[in-house]
């Protein structure tokens, strides 16, 4: 009877409905609107400007290409609070003599090797040899310069061409187009800026300059207003700066 007694207790017990779980104490708070995450959205006008600048173009010959020498610290400052520039691309060449370096490893190059291989080359050359590799080492601590300011160097090696000058004396002539290499880069970083500051006055970047425009990117050009074609003026409009307007804020000295 003992046995029947507790099985039938037990049976019972499973019966009766399950009670209700204290939810005072279970349930969690619901989380507050600032805690609750959402994707970050960002609009285009809070992306990036980006400068990228013709240097071949726009400072060939110095002072006497825009009238006076640039303090490039300043421009860069200028450019980061006038502009909101991040990122500033300068782009020229140099003439690295037998140096092994490929602009299709899509690396850049490494100035400190370059440096140490020509100071070794420049020790068994010939007079004259020696005054061009300085000037390639003049120019490597120029661009090593520029780089501790923050630009983003695009320096490809310059190629060689020879002609004869008025005492038919051969007279090595450098050449680095960069043209393709600047237009490449502003189309491949395109999705990361909403606007771009075009640094050169040639009239070959019309096309991608029309292009990024019509794409809705603001472009903003800076050159000398009689070294720019009329193209790049047509395109930039009320977006031209003339550097002579710059020359009390970026000038050297």
């Amino acid at each position: 009877m003992a046995f029947k007694f507790f099985m039938k207790r037990k049976t019972d017990e499973a019966k009766k409905p399950s009670q209700p779980k204290n939810t005072h104490e279970t349930k969690k708070p619901e989380p507050q609107q600032s805690e609750i995450k959402r994707p970050v959205m960002i609009a285009r006008d809070q992306k990036s400007v980006y400068a990228f600048i013709d240097a071949s173009n726009l400072f060939w010959g110095g002072k006497e290409s825009i009238g006076f020498k640039i303090n490039y610290k300043k421009l860069l400052e200028y450019l980061e609070r006038e502009h909101g520039v991040s990122k500033a691309f300068y782009y020229s060449g140099l003439r690295i003599f037998d140096f092994d370096y490929s602009i299709l490893d899509y690396e850049a190059m490494d100035f400190a090797k370059l440096t140490e291989h020509l100071k070794e080359l420049q020790k068994n050359s010939d007079e004259k040899t020696q005054f061009l590799i300085e000037k390639s080492l003049n120019k490597i601590n120029f661009y090593q310069l520029l780089e501790s300011y923050g630009y983003v160097m695009k320096i490809k090696p310059a190629k060689v061409y020879y002609d004869e000058d008025d005492e038919n004396q051969e007279r090595p002539i450098l050449k680095a187009n960069c043209d393709v290499d600047m237009t490449f880069d502003m189309m491949r970083y395109m999705q990361q800026y909403s606007g771009i500051i075009a640094m050169t006055g040639d009239g070959d970047f019309a096309s991608v300059l029309n292009y990024l425009k019509t794409h809705g990117r603001e472009v903003t050009v800076l050159s000398r207003w009689q070294r720019t074609a009329k193209e790049i003026k047509n395109i930039a409009e009320k977006k031209f700066i003339d550097l002579e307007n710059l020359r009390h804020i970026i000038r050297l000295g």
